[in-house]
């Protein structure tokens, strides 16, 4: 089996069945040594907010190099957390990129994650092999 391109990636999507589905794509591409999963991006964003506060050698190898966010979620949607993301510290943002992981195809959602340094991506559910190939190293 070849050696997973990345230590770790995260789902961020509000549905429990879109993550499970979404694990089981990454699982199958072989990608990703470990996945984190989340039901909330205010979740998301306090874990990013503790691997942060491991000193730094810890916190680099845990954090997700790559993170599936949805938009449309309750408390906090997609957007609300890249402006929370876009205060976590200079190298988390280097270290983490962000692939937007949504069901809108709404071209003002699309030009709007644009305005992000840090997203890299903007892709359709479901996640397909397909779209994971794209991220292999």
């Amino acid at each position: 089996m070849a050696t997973p391109t990345y230590y770790a990636v995260m789902l961020v999507d509000d549905n429990e069945i879109d993550n499970l589905i979404n694990q089981k794509m990454i699982e199958a591409s072989g990608i990703a040594k470990h996945i984190y999963t989340h039901t909330g991006a205010r979740s998301a964003i306090e874990f990013l907010r503790n691997m942060e506060k491991l000193d730094g050698s810890s916190s680099n190898t845990v954090l997700p190099e790559l993170i599936f966010l949805d938009i449309d979620m309750p408390l906090m949607d997609g957007f609300q957390f890249l402006d929370e993301f876009g205060k976590l510290s200079e190298e988390t943002q280097g270290k983490c990129s962000i692939v937007m992981l949504t069901s809108s195809i709404s071209p003002a959602d699309v030009n709007r994650s644009k305005k992000y340094d840090y997203v890299r991506k903007y892709i359709n559910k479901p996640l397909t092999l397909e779209n994971l190939e794209k991220f292999k190293g």
